[in-house]
């Protein structure tokens, strides 16, 4: 038996089941790589579901989180504050879209993040309606859930949700749904449903992630300013997947050239360590009563340390361009495989930098979703050493995280073995039928 063999029979005795895993128990990572406890070595293009932007342990923000460890693990902020708190804070306001004063609140996870930003929201508007998307996700809290466009596996068996959250479609081109459908459906919406001046807030992720990588297209976002500006509603942007850098701006909003009220980030902000933000307009995030937000971890030192060493690797190293050509790059491998004879499964590639996704359909004419193709690519670049992630409402796409800093010639090895992986699992695939 092998050491991951070991180590997953334990998990199945002693873990949540619906904690779901892969079948790799990584011993070390460095960059873009990691190895199991088994020796195998691995290209992360998950970078923990888009976490690792800056690569695995990367030495800027491992010194900065040990010189933080030799000075204090915890006090709380409510009970001891710090000045990095303070200054991560700062430069977040001055980083965020929007020419207008603004405010941040840390805490820990991206629903964190999302549940206060939707409290601000009605908090300052003294209204309770909330509209979000199909395909949504925005995290596994109660309300999370809600706010979820996906039943499996975020809503399945989890009961009733919060009430006064609406959905309206998300705009897919490729699943012929327009942004004048969706901002139709908006309308709609307000006419049957809900009084807009019963919704506090809109929340929409500028690239789906869970969703299938599904691209906001800048006029939409526009509109959709236009429409919370007509109706006094609260715009928030999650950009817990979509943000640090990962399209190519750190903030993907700016590519629309649109700015949210509120900001909700997470994932790539520390690093690897555990911490989130809210930023937005400072009435707005001040609206919450003294006491009414944060948390006894939130803002925790040593993933405030990370962040700060964070935002200076980005603009250092200009992991914004890096984004672009990383994106560029893979974007380029997989339209060329897409275009060979035989790949008709696959239906669209598609990103904005380095937040890449290609659809797998059984022909391209009915666009019919193949999620076990899908998991059968997934499975396979796995055997082969390159770890990449399902994910779309229907669990037909495969989507590619890989840290910024990755180095071109692994980039074009990672190409090299998710080529393979997609031709040896179309080719068993057939076999098979």
């Amino acid at each position: 038996m092998t050491k991951s063999d070991d180590l997953k029979t334990r998990r199945v005795a002693a873990v949540a089941q619906g904690a779901a895993t892969r079948g790799i128990y990584v011993e070390r990572a460095e960059n873009a790589e990691l190895w199991d406890v088994d020796g195998k070595r691995y290209i992360d293009f998950a970078a923990g579901i888009a976490v690792n932007n800056t690569g695995h342990r990367h030495p800027r923000i491992m010194a900065a989180v040990a010189g933080q460890a030799e000075a204090f693990t915890h006090t709380c902020f409510h009970v001891a504050p710090y000045e990095s708190y303070l200054r991560l804070a700062e430069r977040l306001n001055a980083a965020a879209p929007g020419e207008f004063a603004k405010k941040t609140l840390l805490v820990t996870t991206g629903a964190e993040a999302v549940e206060n930003a939707l409290k601000m929201a009605r908090a300052y508007t003294g209204r309770s309606g909330v509209v979000a998307f199909s395909g949504a996700f925005h995290g596994r809290t109660l309300m999370g859930m809600a706010l979820c466009g996906k039943v499996m596996p975020y809503k399945k068996n989890f009961g009733a949700m919060p009430p006064e959250v609406y959905h309206a479609p998300f705009p897919n081109a490729y699943h012929g749904v327009t942004p004048e459908m969706s901002l139709a459906a908006l309308e709609q919406l307000f006419r049957s449903t809900i009084d807009p001046e019963r919704v506090a807030a809109i929340i929409i992720e500028p690239v789906q992630g869970e969703g299938g990588f599904n691209i906001a297209p800048a006029g939409f976002l526009k509109s959709l300013r236009a429409l919370c500006d007509a109706h006094g509603i609260v715009l928030i942007a999650d950009e817990v997947q979509a943000g640090i850098a990962r399209t190519g701006k750190l903030f993907a909003f700016e590519h629309a050239g649109v700015a949210a009220d509120l900001v909700a980030m997470a994932k790539g902000l520390a690093g690897g360590f555990p911490l989130s933000a809210v930023t937005g307009r400072a009435e707005i995030v001040d609206a919450a009563p003294l006491g009414g937000v944060g948390g006894t971890y939130a803002g925790n030192p040593l993933a405030v340390a990370a962040a700060n060493a964070v935002l200076d690797v980005i603009a250092e190293e200009d992991l914004c361009a890096r984004a672009i050509e990383i994106g560029e790059r893979l974007q380029t491998r997989l339209k060329a495989v897409a275009e060979r004879q035989g790949m008709a499964c696959i239906g669209e590639v598609r990103g904005l930098g380095a937040m890449v996704a290609f659809e797998l359909v059984r022909d391209r004419g009915s666009r019919d979703p193949d999620p076990a193709l899908t998991q059968a690519i997934v499975a396979e670049a796995e055997a082969r050493g390159l770890i990449v992630l399902p994910c779309g409402t229907r669990g037909n796409v495969v989507r590619i995280l890989p840290p910024l800093t990755t180095p071109m010639a692994l980039v074009d090895e990672a190409a090299d073995i998710l080529e393979a992986s997609i031709e040896a699992a179309v080719t068993k695939t057939a076999e098979a039928a």
